[in-house]
This record gives C-alpha cells, sequence and structure tokens, in this order.
C-alpha cells in the first residue's frame, strides 16, 4: 500500500507538468519518478505481489513515461478531457485506451462478445487451478509435461493478472471508454510474428513499438534503407525487451544476471526477421497450413523457452516460492472475507 501510494502521488506530479514543454525540459522533471519506480518494488519478497509491481512500474509505466516526457504514447493520445485518475490509471497500469472508442464513446462491445469473453475467462481461471494442482505431483511427471505445465502457468498466470486489473479499472474509467485487449489468444499464433507481435502482450509490444522500434527505423531508413531498418527496429525491440526481462529476474532472484532469458530473446528476434524477410520474398507464393505452422510455432517457442527462458527462474527455486505462496493467498483472502462478512453483518 505505501509503494502504490507513493506511486500514485508521483504520477499526480507527473499529470501536472502538461504545460511543461515537451521534450529534455520535461524529462528532467519525470527523472526523480522514473527513478522512484525503480527502487520501490525492492522491498517486495512476495511473488505475487512483487511481479505485477516490478512489471507494471519499473518497465511499462516508466516507458509510458519516457514516451510522454516527448509528448508519445498511451499519456499522450488521452482525449483532452480526460481526468486525473484516468491520467493515473493509463500511467500506472497495463491498460490502454481503445482509439475507437474515444472517437464513438457509443460503441459497446455486442454482448455476445462479452458472454464469449467471459466463458473463455472462467475456462482459463479453472485451467489455471488445474495448472497450479499438476504441481502437487510434480516428481512423478515427465519433462515435457513439466514444460508444458510451467508454460501454462506462465501465460494463464500473467493474462489472468492482466485481465483482472483491467477488470477492476474498467468501471471506474467510464466515459464510454474501452480498453485493448492485453492478449489475443496465443496458443493460434501461427508464426512467430504472428505471436510476438499481434497475439502475445499486446500492451508491451505497443510500447516496444513506440519506444524502440519506430525511432530506430526513423533514424536509420536515410541511412541504411527502409528493409534494413526494419530488422534494426526489430532486432532492438526483442534485446530490450530481453534486458527488461533481465531486470525483472534480477529484482526476483537478486542474483548476477546470467543473459539467458536475453539470448532467448534475441534468438527470437533473428528468428522472427528470418521470417519476415522469407514471406516478403516469397510474397505469399509459399504458405505453410496452420495446421502446421501453428504446431511448429508454439513447439518453438516452448523449447527454447525451456532451454533459455526458464533456467535461470527454477536455478533460483522461483517457482517452488510462487507454488507455496498459493496457499498463503489463499488463506489470507478467506481471513479478509471472513473478516468483511462480520463487519458488513
Amino acid at each position: 500500500m505505501k509503494i502504490w501510494s507513493l506511486a500514485v502521488a508521483s504520477a499526480y506530479y507527473v499529470y501536472c507538468l502538461s504545460h511543461i514543454q515537451k521534450g529534455f525540459l520535461r524529462l528532467v522533471f519525470i527523472l526523480p519518478v522514473i527513478y522512484l519506480f525503480v527502487v520501490l518494488p525492492s522491498s517486495l519478497s512476495s511473488f505475487h505481489l512483487g511481479g505485477p509491481t516490478i512489471f507494471y512500474l519499473v518497465w511499462l509505466a516508466n516507458f509510458k513515461l519516457l514516451l510522454y516526457s516527448f509528448n508519445l504514447g498511451p499519456l499522450s493520445t488521452l482525449p483532452n478531457n480526460s481526468s486525473l485518475s484516468h491520467f493515473i490509471f493509463i500511467a500506472l497500469l497495463p491498460i490502454k485506451v481503445n482509439a475507437s472508442h474515444i472517437h464513438n464513446k457509443n460503441r459497446d462491445p455486442h454482448p455476445s462478445s462479452l458472454i464469449r469473453s467471459a466463458l473463455l475467462f472462467g475456462v482459463k481461471l479453472i485451467a489455471f487451478v488445474v495448472v497450479i494442482k499438476l504441481y502437487e505431483i510434480r516428481q512423478d511427471l515427465p519433462n515435457f509435461v513439466l514444460l508444458l505445465n510451467y508454460c501454462c502457468h506462465l501465460y494463464l498466470g500473467v493474462e489472468i493478472t492482466l485481465g483482472v486489473t483491467a477488470a477492476l479499472v474498467r468501471p471506474i474509467l467510464g466515459m464510454g471508454l474501452g480498453l485493448d485487449p492485453q492478449f489475443n489468444e496465443p496458443y493460434l499464433a501461427t508464426s512467430l510474428q504472428d505471436f510476438w507481435g499481434r497475439r502475445w502482450n499486446l500492451m508491451v509490444s505497443d510500447i516496444l513499438r513506440l519506444s524502440v522500434y519506430d525511432p530506430i527505423r526513423r533514424v536509420a531508413s536515410p541511412l541504411v534503407g527502409r528493409k534494413w531498418a526494419l530488422v534494426g527496429g526489430m532486432l532492438a525491440s526483442f534485446t530490450v525487451s530481453g534486458l527488461m526481462h533481465e531486470v525483472i529476474y534480477f529484482y526476483f532472484t537478486r542474483v548476477k544476471p546470467t543473459w539467458e532469458v536475453t539470448w532467448f530473446f534475441v534468438l527470437h528476434g533473428v528468428c522472427t526477421v528470418v521470417e519476415v524477410v522469407v514471406k516478403e520474398a516469397v510474397n505469399g507464393r509459399l504458405r505453410l497450413h496452420r495446421l502446421i505452422s501453428g504446431p511448429l510455432t508454439i513447439g518453438f517457442l516452448g523449447v527454447t523457452a525451456w532451454w533459455l527462458f526458464l533456467p535461470q527462474l527454477l536455478r533460483s527455486g522461483l517457482d517452488v516460492k510462487a507454488i507455496d505462496e498459493y496457499p498463503l493467498m489463499l488463506a489470507f483472502v478467506k481471513e479478509n472475507m471472513l473478516s468483511f462478512v462480520k463487519w458488513i453483518s
């Protein structure tokens, strides 16, 4: 509560800087907040409290503030009549206002779409419970089943956390402002470009595009041409993503980086670039059926995750720590729910 109270106060301070000219002058005033957001989560030891806080403040919020310094990004595209609460929520949480709702506030999702989304989210919650329960027999699970369970745990945990965050904020935002989805069923990806660019953690993809990919393409295009500028932008975006994951891992483990997770993203960046170049070369003349390309994509993600993404977390025992926290969290929720029921009665 202390950390998030300070974060909200800092966002209010940034909100008051809107009259300062965009550019390096505004950045100078925002730098103390960026430093504060880096320091604040260091006191958290809980995986489930620290994880979202680190991701929201150290990565997303700081990148949003850097963009806002130059009048770019989600904070700069809010409507002129946006309230302080809108600014704070967009600054501190992994949400982005849907542009179509800004211009057409009466455009609400179709009821059938809302029902489908709710049912799908319910299925994912049930799957998440099954994944957690499987850890009780993890000593007896074959390696490939354990790998699948870790990948499902990672995906479902992140999507449910971000989904719950958006669901809690949506009614408060009001004014007909819709929110962009944070995931787009990544298990249906048919290529690495499809997975990373259109389906997985879209808030991060958008932030990296604005803060890394677009600037590098603008600067490099006149020097090396559009094609090589595209390659440089993509590789730089994946590399920055890898480095930010190293930062998050350091908060979790407090051990010297091994750079495995950085190489995971560099590898995927190189493979995605090759995929894009090949697609452009064949110009649609050769395309694998989704029943083939889909399993190949997900299989490649799983194997490389087991090789480079997960080892540092597993060596540090973070998986055991996270699993052991679930009974404590459940007991905490039950205790407080009972206290709340007694209070209102």
